[in-house]
């Protein structure tokens, strides 16, 4: 059975490796290792200019917007919040222009955290720029307990309550044109995402899956691209 090609956005850092001290694109190594682990190519995407996002899409079977920095607040019209971020403008330009192209083109999509957040601003969504209880102290994850939503794409791949790795201040406020919450942590913070209809496989999960062991997430994405890539 044929291993789909799933891209991985990454962001620009500077890295120390060795005798090196530059700019790097990066993402944590959970996220290839959890597409590998579920049986698909893992790519990295470089930051581009956002209009090669589509070309960039258009050869790939699945995709997965990793985690990462605050999204700019007037990206969904609001000031920012003392607790918001710096802005990294130009990964927020590549990843929405990325989401863009895979909602157009029907590319099944994975969102990680600030993935869900900015799928959310791309259909007009808003955020909650702080909220606490939701990341353990600065560089640890901690977990808590979601609740999906039966008869849902998310409730048919994780079926029951589970806890999961989380690490994020900030969540869905106004919610996005056609999506639909599809799991909720016990505060009632929307802790998954997904769009139902025409535009194929698009899930977003609040979460990080890379750094747990639970694969089904991810195995659900692909296996949607493997599909995808069949139809080619």
């Amino acid at each position: 059975m044929s291993q789909p090609l799933i891209g991985i956005s990454t962001y620009q850092e500077e890295a120390r490796w060795g005798v090196w001290n530059l700019p790097a694109a990066l993402v944590p190594a959970g996220y290839p290792k959890l597409v590998q682990r579920a049986g698909g190519l893992a790519a990295l995407l470089p930051p581009d200019d956002p209009a090669a996002a589509a070309a960039a899409v258009a050869r790939l079977d699945g995709l997965v917007i990793a985690g990462g920095a605050d999204v700019q607040p007037a990206r969904y019209g609001a000031e920012p919040h003392p607790r918001t971020g710096p802005p990294a403008l130009d990964r927020d330009a590549w990843e929405l222009a990325l989401i863009e192209a895979a909602l157009a083109g029907g590319v099944p999509l994975l969102g990680i955290c600030r993935g869900l957040q900015l799928l959310n601003v791309v259909l007009g969504g808003t955020l909650v720029q702080h909220l606490d209880g939701h990341a353990g102290a600065p560089g640890v994850f901690d977990r808590h307990d979601i609740k999906p939503v039966p008869g849902t794409l998310l409730g048919r791949t994780l079926p029951e309550p589970v806890a999961v790795p989380t690490y994020h201040h900030q969540a869905v406020d106004r919610i996005g044109r056609g999506l639909v919450p599809s799991a909720y942590a016990e505060d009632g913070t929307i802790e998954a995402l997904e769009l139902p209809g025409a535009y194929g496989f698009t899930l977003a999960v609040q979460w990080h899956p890379e750094a747990g062991d639970d694969t089904r997430v991810m195995d659900a994405l692909v296996a949607a691209a493997r599909e995808a890539a069949a139809v080619k």
